[in-house]
């Protein structure tokens, strides 16, 4: 397989992103000199007279040290003008949602979009009066004729998740700007690491830190990146208005995890591919889905916007719904659960786990469809428990 190139369309950072990501925002503290920041675990600020708050900290919904200083190392690693972390990648969709949209407001999603994001635009959103249309985000055109005139949105995961298909952001962009709306990117599959949407002309990215920047299973956490000051005030003021913001310690937790984002996600890859090619042509496999095999639709789209091609490998198996079940079911290393981009192995049943929620919907994912989240163990003992899972 070969390996994409990271394209930057913006000025070139001062630093390397292994660098930016273990010093942006991550200064020794000043007064003892603690190389890690450190967790300030309180809810209010003394203040050296009536609005007079020391260094603009008053309360920790609305400011904290260690949410900073992971929200400034985000803003980094993304390119972007500001970044604002929440509670849950969901916490961090809502705020965007209701920052940008009015009730009457339309916006594009993909067909195989996350299941979390899918109930929440159809089952909340909808109800305050926000219309949706799902398109094939990998289609240019198929997006284009999903646009009305009262679209805001569109929204846009890159891979995709489950289904691993490819955006051409540079591409959406223009068209989205063209159509008077702006382009997010749900960024989570491939990380700041593997892609930098802003670079590329999209509006706003979002993640899941909870995922590959946490990288531990340890933390929930989402966070928004702008590329507007603008757009970033009003997000600020959103934030705080709403409130659904992480604590400092899963800030400083992220924080923690992110240092080491580039070195886990070159294993990541490493395993995925080499699982990728040991699944395609499997008996037991009817196809795989992974955007670094050469015959990947998105395959060439990929390799232009990512550096490489993440650790994510979806495939459908071959005697159907009952037999991806059972896959599921034997594995061993991979760890039977949900959610994905932590150091260990995980498996899953989207049509029956992650994407239960879209079930009857346009957005239904294949019943026969295994998810990888492929991690950083030895590979050796990965292909070994997928090959007896197979059977």
């Amino acid at each position: 397989m070969t390996h994409g190139s990271q394209t930057n369309h913006g000025a070139a950072p001062a630093h390397g992103f292994e660098t930016l990501a273990i010093h942006a925002g991550q200064e020794p503290e000043p007064r003892t000199g603690a190389v890690v920041p450190p967790i300030f675990q309180t809810s209010t600020y003394a203040q050296d007279a009536v609005g007079a708050p020391r260094l603009g900290y008053e309360y920790s919904r609305t400011t904290n040290p260690t949410r900073n200083a992971l929200q400034e190392c985000l803003a980094a690693l993304e390119g972007g003008r500001a970044a604002f972390t929440f509670a849950s990648g969901l916490a961090a969709e809502d705020t965007l949602l209701r920052t940008v949209c009015r009730p009457g407001d339309h916006i594009v999603i993909p067909d195989d979009a996350y299941g979390g994001t899918y109930r929440l635009i159809a089952k909340v959103a909808e109800r305050w009066g926000l219309g949706w249309t799902p398109a094939r985000v990998s289609d240019v055109d198929a997006v284009a004729a999903a646009i009305t005139d009262r679209t805001r949105l569109v929204w846009v995961e890159t891979p995709t998740n489950p289904l691993l298909g490819i955006a051409d952001i540079a591409a959406l962009a223009t068209l989205a700007h063209e159509r008077g709306a702006l382009l997010v990117v749900d960024n989570t599959f491939a990380s700041p690491y593997l892609q930098q949407p802003l670079s590329l002309g999209a509006d706003v990215v979002v993640h899941s830190t909870t995922k590959y920047i946490g990288g531990h299973s340890d933390v929930v956490g989402g966070a928004l990146v702008v590329a507007d000051d603008d757009l970033a005030q009003q997000i600020a003021f959103h934030q705080n208005a709403m409130g659904a913001v992480n604590g400092p310690f899963d800030a400083w937790l992220t924080l923690r995890g992110v240092k080491t984002l580039a070195v886990r996600m070159e294993r990541h890859c490493d395993n995925a591919e080499r699982i990728a090619e040991f699944l395609v042509g499997h008996p037991a496999v009817a196809a795989v889905l992974y955007p670094g095999l050469p015959d990947h639709p998105g395959h060439e789209v990929a390799a232009k916007q990512m550096r490489r091609f993440g650790g994510m490998v979806s495939f459908r198996a071959a005697g159907g719904e009952q037999h991806a079940v059972e896959i599921c079911n034997r594995a061993k290393l991979f760890v039977l659960g949900e959610s994905l981009g932590g150091v260990e192995s995980l498996i899953e049943h989207p049509g029956r786990m992650t994407h239960a929620s879209a079930a009857g919907s346009a957005l239904e994912v294949p019943a026969d469809l295994v998810r990888l989240s492929v991690g950083i163990e030895t590979v050796d003992d990965l292909l070994a428990d997928l090959d007896q899972a197979l059977g």
